[in-house]
């Protein structure tokens, strides 16, 4: 077994961790990065998988086959509103499952939230251990804390697909906290701060001697740093039509497309230079052809008007700051630290928010980008026996209950519950005579009507003699365990018969899809790594051909005895860059190395 990392997995950007000497230190990516953009690519005619850096570089040329922000959807139903405001402002096909799960079109195939995830992780793994020379097959993944159950398992099941095996779901604002309190200084109540790419947590926490206990948490699993993006995206969009006429966010070509892509990622660079500098200047040429000819987006948007666009973005956090404090019984003053987390907590205007929340100036102890994937880290060497003097209680985001004749809920574990519970109530029993089943309707949710809260899944009890209506006596028991997955009997008192499940969450995909993915990953791993050499050598011979192509202009007199020699192997690599798919993938990889090896040698001088 090696060993078992921490991973943030973001909804702009990922980090993984690991814990080295005793301490949690961040792993790069292979690009010598500390944060992986969490956006996969399928290329058109190669069907490559690109990730990361790679996929991102190319978003604006590829829009409809890159996804970016898949956190959002996982989890979620297709007709959910939320959904379909995201979808309008993404160049991607977003369709439904036969089950009313999201499906995301890439390359003319449709993917689940979790495969993509499982793509970003896998890419995480390799990158991982080729840092630290070793297999990496056990993770602790962070998520929202107001994720629920669903969201939840759809997340362990990402990790299962890309090889992982997830020992602990831990929430992203109590992984902060461990982090900040790791070196036993900082003791006290603290309030972990989470505005990130997509998500918005709050969560109140009590340090004592090495003890961290979650007291109480909020949020909002659709509030993030994409919202300030739209913003920006329809105010230069609003603003372009009053000038021109003509509305930027019309269309679904493929220059429709690029277009919004261009403008997102315009907006995302405007909102990260605004945190720094009180002005900025937005400039898309060519961004659109109109009847005089092409037209150009120049704008400049300033730090005062972007805070008065996201104004009630912002302003969406407050209430679940104040009742995260009422629940857990606490005022303002009484907290003694606010630590922030997620990039969207670098604007000034968010941290003065938080000042004017909690009365005091956040700590600038923590870089917030990291401080999740860091604490992930340490959970993972608390449960590889690393680390022992921590203990870790965390809470119920959601309350959880099942519903009843009429459409109410009966809750069995209360919203804040500390983790794990177990919670047994009777008192239930059938509602018409000689009914020999019942159904089990799980849900989650803080709505009084069933129908208004998310069901994690139903199942029947079946078998009960016949009686009266009332008379049968029906027990339920909830088993929240830490990784907040519940498992859930029901129990006819009088015969002893029960039925037992893990909640099956409805996943977008089933088990049989699953274990056929996972065998995919496995059975394809030696064809997936010859690809991925050969997509490295081809990487390298554009980069020496483009480097050779710059000496011979840079340097013509000392180049010049070998200037035809160097042209000529120029020529020899692209030749081989050309054939590369009519070769085997190693055949190719092998005579592209030796022809960019040959070409390196001519430009040593």
């Amino acid at each position: 077994m090696g060993r078992i990392i921490g991973i943030d997995l973001g909804t702009t950007n990922s980090v993984a961790a690991v814990l080295e000497a005793g301490k949690p230190e961040v792993i790069p990516s292979r690009e010598g990065n500390h944060l992986i953009p969490s956006v996969v690519a399928i290329k058109p005619k190669s069907n490559d998988q690109l990730i990361g850096q790679s996929a991102r570089r190319q978003a604006v040329g590829n829009p409809e086959n890159t996804i970016f922000s898949v956190k959002r959807f996982i989890g979620r139903k297709y007709n959910d509103q939320l959904v379909s405001d995201a979808a309008k402002l993404m160049p991607n096909t977003i369709t439904a499952a036969s089950n009313g799960d999201v499906r995301i079109r890439l390359n003319d195939r449709d993917y689940s939230a979790p495969e993509i995830s499982a793509m970003l992780l896998q890419k995480i793994k390799a990158d991982v251990e080729d840092c630290l020379g070793e297999t990496v097959d056990q993770a602790v993944i962070t998520v929202p804390a107001y994720f629920n159950d669903i969201q939840r398992r759809e997340t362990m099941v990402a990790g299962q697909i890309a090889g992982l095996d997830v020992l602990r779901i831990i929430n992203e604002p109590t992984a902060a906290s461990l982090y900040y309190g790791f070196d036993g200084k900082n003791d006290g109540t603290i309030a972990v701060y989470d505005l990130g790419g997509g998500t918005f947590d709050i969560s109140i926490l009590e340090i004592r001697d090495g003890v961290f206990k979650v007291l109480s948490t909020h949020g909002d699993t659709f509030l993030g740093g994409d919202n300030f993006d739209e913003r920006i995206i329809d105010w230069m969009a609003d603003e372009f039509e009053q000038e021109h006429g003509i509305d930027l966010r019309c269309g679904v070509k493929e220059d429709d497309r690029r277009r919004l892509q261009r403008m997102k990622e315009a907006a995302e660079e405007a909102k990260i230079e605004l945190s720094t500098v009180p002005t900025t200047e937005i400039s898309l040429p060519f961004i659109i052809d109109g009847e005089s000819g092409p037209q150009n987006l120049n704008i400049s948007l300033s730090r005062a008007k972007l805070e008065g666009m996201v104004n009630d973005l912002v302003e969406k956090t407050i209430a679940p700051c104040q009742d995260a404090l009422k629940d857990a019984g606490l005022e303002a003053e009484d907290i003694d630290t606010v630590i922030l987390a997620g990039g969207m907590t670098r604007m000034p205007f968010v941290q003065q928010v938080v000042k004017d929340i909690f009365g005091k100036d956040p700590s600038k102890r923590v870089n917030p980008d990291e401080v999740v994937a860091l604490g992930a880290a340490i959970e993972a060497g608390i449960l590889d026996g690393d680390i022992q003097d921590i203990v870790l209680q965390d809470v119920v985001p959601l309350r959880l209950g099942i519903r009843l004749y009429g459409g109410l809920v009966s809750t069995l574990i209360k919203r804040n519950t500390p983790i794990p519970v177990r919670v047994t109530r009777d008192g239930y029993s059938t509602v018409v005579d000689n009914q020999s089943e019942v159904k089990i309707d799980i849900v989650q949710g803080e709505r009084e009507m069933a129908d208004e809260n998310t069901s994690l899944g139903e199942f029947v009890l079946s078998d009960i003699p016949p009686a009266p209506s009332g008379e049968p006596k029906l027990e339920v028991s909830f088993d929240l365990d830490v990784n907040s997955i519940l498992k859930v009997t029901a129990k006819d008192l009088a015969t002893g018969n029960e039925k037992v499940i893990i909640v099956n969450a409805r996943l977008g995909l089933t088990e049989e899809e699953v274990e056929r993915l996972i065998a995919e990953a496995q059975e394809n791993a030696e064809q997936d790594a010859a690809r991925k050499n050969l997509v490295e050598a081809c990487n390298e011979a554009e980069s020496q051909i483009n480097r050779a192509e710059r000496l011979l202009r840079l340097y013509p007199g000392q180049l010049s005895s070998k200037k035809h020699d160097v042209e000529h192997q120029i020529k020899e690599v692209q030749k081989e860059l050309e054939r590369e798919r009519d070769l085997d993938m190693e055949k190719a990889t092998e005579n592209i190395k030796q022809a960019t090896k040959h070409l390196e040698e001519l430009l040593s001088f």
